[in-house]
């Protein structure tokens, strides 16, 4: 039996939700230099770029991406990315990923930001679940959806194909 979905977001509403993030990260680092967008591996840094593109078409505030690789199943290792903790320091960091079930993957996520004397860190999800077992709160939010936990969010990002499931 195939599940049925129904679509929560389509290509038009997630582009409005990525520009109107954007816009609420313009305006919280309006006077910074430069930002770092750092996208969760695979859907996060794909919502990482599409937000980085964005910034780029509203403001001169100078962005870098970089991508975070965290191994799941193994909560020992620390996320990767592909930045010294020298670059990191005195730096704005805008964490990205596209749906917080948990907030284990933001958790581990943050690690490779521990050790850097980073000035902030904010959060960025298209799509919050508010399902937490982790005291992580998202700063910038596309749309919060009250789910079970049996309920699935799939976010497909690529081109011509954007939308947000709820199976």
């Amino acid at each position: 039996m195939e599940l049925s979905k129904t679509l929560i977001l389509n290509r038009v509403q997630i582009e409005q939700k990525i520009q109107r993030i954007a816009y609420e990260i313009y305006e919280d680092n309006f006077e910074e230099k430069e930002v770092i967008i750092a996208g969760i591996m695979n859907s996060g840094f794909v919502m990482a770029k599409r937000l980085q593109e964005t910034l780029k078409k509203i403001c001169k505030l100078k962005t870098v991406l970089v991508e975070i690789n965290i191994d799941k199943s193994n909560q020992h290792h620390r996320a990767v990315i592909n930045m010294k903790d020298t670059e990191l320091k005195g730096k704005v960091i805008i964490l990205v990923d596209d749906v917080l079930n948990s907030g284990k993957t933001l958790i581990y996520s943050l690690r490779a930001f521990l050790d850097a004397d980073i000035k902030k860190i904010r959060t960025v999800l298209l799509v919050d679940r508010d399902h937490k077992r982790y005291p992580i709160i998202a700063d910038f939010v596309g749309i919060t959806l009250s789910t079970t936990l049996q309920e699935h969010i799939t976010v497909e990002l690529a081109p011509g194909k954007e939308a947000v499931y709820l199976s």
